[in-house]
């Protein structure tokens, strides 16, 4: 029998509160697994509170497990700058502090020439006014959320903030990346 293994890769990206990311990544087709947390900050094990005081420097992030033989790095990345603003620094919304930052930490240079070319890309593209303010970091260590906003939406997704900030970036998932989708 050949061997059946399967690569899996990981993304670590931020883009306002980790639950719409969470919810969309988790509807991507060769995502694995998608884990909200905490990443580029100063203080070890931070905690929610401890990251929206907003004295941390950890960004609300998810960390995205997936095969690379089912989707590609670019796809992820045509996702993720597309269900947030990469041209507002420090928020996303009504969400605000550097917790919501707009950033990549790239966990293989060849991830870090890609995030950097996508961003060049956008910027000549002219679909936004202003420049991408995503930041492009290494992949520093990644805390992982409590159970509380872990599967927030699938587990909330009647509550408002899920109604409002969430559902419209699955929409934006279902209607642009149908490709994409998981079946």
């Amino acid at each position: 029998m050949a061997d059946q293994t399967i690569q899996i890769d990981t993304a670590i990206f931020g883009g306002g509160c980790f639950w719409g990311l969470e919810a969309v990544f988790q509807r991507v087709r060769g995502v694995r697994a998608v884990t909200c947390g905490y990443a580029g900050g100063h203080l070890s094990a931070p905690d929610h509170a401890m990251v929206c005081g907003g004295n941390s420097g950890h960004a609300e992030v998810v960390r995205i497990d997936y095969d690379p033989g089912e989707v590609a790095y670019a796809d992820l990345l045509a996702v993720f700058f597309a269900i947030h603003d990469p041209t507002t620094r420090d928020r996303q919304g009504q969400d605000v502090g550097c917790q919501y930052r707009s950033v990549v930490f790239a966990v293989s240079d060849d991830q870090e020439l890609w995030v950097r070319e996508a961003i060049e890309a956008i910027d000549a593209s002219g679909q936004h006014a202003d420049p991408v303010v995503t930041e492009v970091e290494p992949a520093s260590r990644f805390w992982p959320a409590d159970d509380a906003d872990r599967d927030y939406y699938l587990n909330h997704a009647s509550e408002p903030y899920c109604q409002l900030v969430v559902a419209p970036k699955l929409t934006l998932l279902q209607t642009r990346f149908t490709h994409l989708v998981a079946g």
